[in-house]
């Protein structure tokens, strides 16, 4: 159950969060009705069998939005659109207007949709008390600001923005390559991407290379910028940061991970919760590097 990405928002640290798990009951997930195209809500993160629909270990809380999504390729609809057209038009003798394909479209959609296939959806969410933040396991922006919308609608509000960065980020991970202090238990990976800050300028994208190579120091010189750069943090995770301090291609080294073999288990909600709280661990100390490496700034209440 590691996290692969990291999508950030702050919070106040101040928030009530103590009637949470009541909250999410209400807006548990439901299955996905005949003519709905998605179903969103919580799950237990421990599997969709599990009652409870939080898991707390200290100050980090677990949560698992889930969904249900009905399958309708749009090439179906216009297909079978295209025929039922093609017949009208044949039987009246005229080109049919707007509003009337329109009604077709509709009525194929409202007639498909029922037998359409359902997909199962998740997404996780940690939420840290302590430094008020939430990371929602995903790099789409998009899908982050659903998983917090659904928090904001169980809890009625909830006041989560994107970090803000007091020092640009771009700025920090270009200085970083070009040979500035990393932060402490910080080394650089083998990966990173470089703009030309020129509207349309060219883009880079280097793997498997030597960060600090002439290479790279003559994009440097060239006036371009980093966006995105693979770091190592204490040789316990790894990961790629981009300017919009999302956290990509994160992975769990030996070094952590190894703590996860010196004990025997003996359930699978046992091996979860383990893995958890390793993780909540490692994501908590993350943060406070990069909060204090970007100067972010903290949620007011």
């Amino acid at each position: 159950m590691f996290f692969r990405n990291l999508t950030l928002f702050r919070f106040p640290a101040s928030l009530d969060l103590s009637q949470l798990e009541s909250h999410l009951a209400d807006c548990a997930l439901k299955p996905a009705g005949p003519l709905e195209m998605l179903s969103r809500g919580f799950v237990s993160p421990f599997g969709r069998d599990e009652v409870v629909l939080s898991h707390r270990v200290g100050d980090c809380i677990w949560l698992t939005i889930g969904g249900e999504e009905r399958l309708l390729p749009s090439s179906v609809v216009n297909e079978e659109a295209a025929k039922k057209v093609s017949k009208a038009e044949q039987r009246e003798g005229r080109k049919l207007g707007g509003r009337a394909r329109r009604k077709i479209k509709e009525d194929i959609v409202h007639d498909l949709l029922p037998r359409a296939f359902v997909r199962q959806l998740r997404t996780d969410a940690y939420l840290d008390l302590e430094h008020g933040f939430i990371a929602v396991d995903t790099s789409s922006r998009k899908s982050a600001e659903a998983v917090v919308s659904e928090v904001r609608r169980a809890l009625g509000s909830f006041p989560a923005l994107p970090p803000n960065a007091e020092t640009s980020p771009r700025a920090v991970l270009t200085g970083w390559i070009a040979g500035e202090k990393l932060p402490e238990s910080v080394t650089l990976g083998d990966e990173c991407e470089l703009k030309d800050p020129a509207d349309r300028g060219a883009i880079v994208k280097c793997q498997r290379q030597e960060l600090q190579g002439e290479e790279i120091g003559k994009h440097l010189e060239s006036g371009k910028q980093v966006t995105r750069l693979a770091l190592n943090f204490d040789d316990h995770v790894s990961f790629v940061l981009g300017e919009d301090l999302v956290v990509r291609k994160l992975k769990f080294l030996d070094g952590a991970v190894d703590q996860l073999e010196n004990a025997e288990r003996e359930s699978v909600h046992a091996e979860l919760d383990a893995r958890f709280a390793l993780m909540s661990g490692e994501l908590k100390r993350l943060f406070v590097m990069l909060e204090k490496a970007f100067k972010l700034s903290r949620a007011e209440a």
